[in-house]
């Protein structure tokens, strides 16, 4: 296939989905070639929760300078850069839940490489994309995210068992490297010929701010500077943007605790083999690709015909995917088969997907000058979302643990799916409340 046969933005959208799937098979392998390693050495729940929880440390604390970064110097070198940091670390590091000290420096920078990966993603496709396809463009790119989680627990747990834990690390190493060398070859930055539409919407390299203190605009066949500072105190008191901010929380809450605890539900909740549940166990995070799409086509949809104004659809698909999800995940405890417990997580995880078409456009709708700076900052809070959800379920199970004698009770479980669901509940009525589909940062 010829790559140049396509719209050079076209092939930036899937080389950045790829960017994610590969992000979330590593994070997704983690935990499972983590939790068989763990329960072999006999580690108890909180201590799992802490080591699977170290990574959102690092992952929090590069993220605004991530948006920062890409700004100064271009989301396309520092994308690069990350994927080679996590994928050496990945290489070099060996998995032996003994040896705490190089697990948690290894996940902190596996956390910290991995941080500058969506404020890098979001400032190349303000770059790149214009607002007409803004909705599907972003939708597809995140959905690699999921659809890389359901190749995961589809591939990894058999690789775990035929090869042992550390294989993982070597799979996802080589994957990172793979993608690192298609981004070089192929990725570039936009010239004004490529991306004319994204440009007149107020997006494209020649828009962006370059400098700290300075854009560069061509007006007539000259060139102008003028001052473009970051307003950080006008993002940092948005209520827009804190509403944003509330949301993403709230679904990297629920997302987390899943993707971390999900494997442990399914062995010691429902008294499953993860080798044994065959393709079923993919279902969630499949359903989360496709329900990301479905949201992303609808919204762009709802928005060129004219049917919804902006500000109404991203307020209707979030509340319609944040509402959903709530109740599914209240629900989840009462399922005690397979079938059932794959079905409402599916459920919960797919419209949390389709709400994504709502909040985590929105950024590029407020503030499309400014998108990896005010990702970072909603990206950070869904980061804090992971260190305290991941480290707190640990906690409650092994509180749980002592109570029950087992993990096997819906009780031991409730608490664990009953926040992030009130928590999906209060987030779309902040999101209803405070959020705008109009731009307020120019």
């Amino acid at each position: 296939m010829n790559w140049m046969k396509f719209p050079k933005r076209y092939v930036i959208v899937i080389l950045t989905f790829v960017s994610t799937c590969v992000c979330y098979i590593e994070r997704v392998g983690f935990s499972i070639a983590y939790t068989v390693a763990a329960d072999a050495a006999g580690v108890n729940q909180s201590s799992k929760g802490t080591i699977l929880s170290t990574f959102y440390y690092g992952y929090a604390c590069s993220q605004v300078p991530g948006g920062w970064a890409a700004q100064k110097i271009g989301g396309r070198k520092v994308l690069l850069l990350s994927f080679v940091l996590w994928s050496s670390t990945c290489f070099l590091v060996p998995l032996d839940p003994n040896r705490v000290k190089i697990l948690v420096v290894a996940r902190l920078l596996v956390g910290v490489a991995q941080g500058f990966i969506f404020p890098s993603i979001h400032t190349v496709l303000a770059q790149w994309v214009p607002p007409h396809e803004r909705s599907r463009s972003v939708s597809l790119t995140t959905s690699g995210m999921y659809l890389g989680a359901a190749m995961g627990m589809l591939v990894l747990p058999s690789l775990v068992k035929f090869k042992g834990p550390q294989s993982v690390f070597l799979a996802e190493a080589a994957l990172g490297v793979m993608w690192s060398l298609l981004w070089f070859e192929y990725a570039t930055d936009p010239p004004r010929s490529e991306h004319t539409k994204a440009t007149a919407a107020g997006f494209g390299e020649s828009l962006l701010p370059t400098k700290a203190s300075q854009k560069i605009k061509v007006e007539n066949g000259r060139t102008t500077v003028r001052t473009a500072k970051i307003p950080w105190k006008r993002i940092l008191i948005s209520w827009p943007v804190w509403a944003i901010v509330v949301n993403n929380f709230t679904f990297h809450y629920a997302l987390y605790v899943l993707m971390n605890w999900l494997p442990t539900y399914f062995e010691q909740g429902l008294q499953l083999s993860l080798q044994e549940m065959g393709s079923s166990k993919m279902m969630p995070y499949f359903n989360m690709f496709i329900f990301s799409n479905i949201g992303g086509v609808l919204a762009d949809h709802l928005i060129t015909k004219r049917i919804m104004s902006v500000t109404k659809t991203r307020k209707f698909l979030n509340t319609i995917g944040f509402i959903v999800s709530s109740l599914a995940l209240m629900a989840l405890p009462n399922f005690r088969t397979s079938g059932g417990a794959i079905l409402c997580s599916s459920v919960a995880l797919g419209f949390l997907a389709l709400g994504r078409a709502g909040f985590a456009v929105n950024h590029m709708d407020i503030a499309p000058k400014y998108a990896g700076i005010v990702m970072g900052v909603s990206n950070t809070a869904g980061t804090l979302a992971g260190i305290i959800g991941v480290d707190m379920t640990g906690q409650l199970l092994e509180a749980a643990k002592a109570k029950y004698s087992d993990l096997a009770s819906p009780e031991s479980w409730r608490a664990v799916f009953f926040i992030p669901g009130l928590l999906c509940l209060f987030s779309s009525f902040i999101f209803l409340l405070f959020s705008t589909g109009e731009r307020i940062f120019d």
